[in-house]
């Protein structure tokens, strides 16, 4: 939540929340999709990602592994 505080100047707990209530967050839960191994900075991109374009699967991270 480090970056997401830092970024936005946003307090902790609200930085939390928004995460916690991120689509985001449930990708990175779901055991299918293998996330676990995402960076700090892939997982941010994907949660402002989400917040910019409301999906997401916008994230630079998500559409390099298309990609490759």
């Amino acid at each position: 939540m480090g970056r997401i505080v830092e970024k936005y100047g946003i307090a902790p707990m609200e930085a939390l929340e928004s995460y916690l209530h991120s689509e985001a967050y449930r990708m990175y839960l779901d055991p299918e999709l293998e996330m676990l191994e995402f960076s700090p900075a892939g997982i941010f991109d994907m949660w402002e990602s989400e917040q910019v374009t409301g999906d997401p699967r916008n994230s630079l991270y998500i559409r390099r592994d298309e990609c490759a």
